[in-house]
């Protein structure tokens, strides 16, 4: 298993980061908010969780350890694959994902991509002794600080991918609206779907 990467990132896309090893290019699909970390010519060290299957060999990117174990867990639950895993975690920190599994908070886990009212109930039953406790001292107190930084990180996800911070500015405006819809029903903004919105305002006005 390739439990992590160290290299100089070669190049950004909206899903991808190519990190380079010894000469090699590596893809690792990735979230925004691990991607909006990235530059291009820096150095960067992923964790990583090599997903095979028959026709493909994939490898995910995760900013820490724990991120990266939260993921494998995640698929342990029945219907959940390496990309309803990894959209769980670009929309909630792995801490925000044990608070809503130990809480029983259908809503967040519905304010994922791909789940609904039905599959969240099976999530909390069957993930409730798999995630274990939230590890922060004051996971409530975080919650609001997690939901108010989907600009920075659009942006910064904007910028790694070579826009200028002025282009940056205008997509996270023309995008605002979504993302203050969700707050308005109580959920965090919807990063990576914010960022296709984001980047196909930019290619209109390119």
């Amino acid at each position: 298993m390739i439990a992590f990467l160290s290299g100089p990132v070669a190049a950004l896309s909206p899903a991808t980061a190519v990190i380079e090893v010894g000469g090699v290019g590596m893809a690792v699909q990735c979230a925004p908010r691990t991607l909006a970390d990235l530059r291009i010519g820096q150095q960067a060290r992923l964790a990583t969780s090599l997903v095979v299957r028959e026709d493909s060999l994939t490898l995910y990117g995760f900013a820490d350890d724990d991120e990266r174990q939260v993921f494998e867990l995640l698929q342990t639950a029945s219907g959940v694959g390496p990309r309803l895993a990894q959209a769980m975690l670009a929309t909630h920190s792995p801490d925000a994902l044990r608070q809503a599994v130990s809480t029983g908070d259908e809503k967040a886990l519905m304010a994922v991509s791909g789940i609904g009212k039905k599959g969240a109930q099976k999530l909390l039953l069957e993930l409730k002794d798999r995630l274990g406790a939230p590890r922060g001292a004051h996971i409530g107190q975080q919650a609001p600080a997690a939901v108010a930084d989907w600009r920075e990180q659009l942006q910064a996800a904007l910028i790694g991918l070579g826009y200028a911070a002025r282009e940056a500015d205008d997509a996270v405006s023309a995008v605002a609206p979504q993302a203050e819809a969700a707050l308005a029903d109580g959920v965090r903004p919807p990063v990576p779907q914010l960022l296709r919105a984001a980047l196909q305002t930019l290619n209109r006005t390119r």
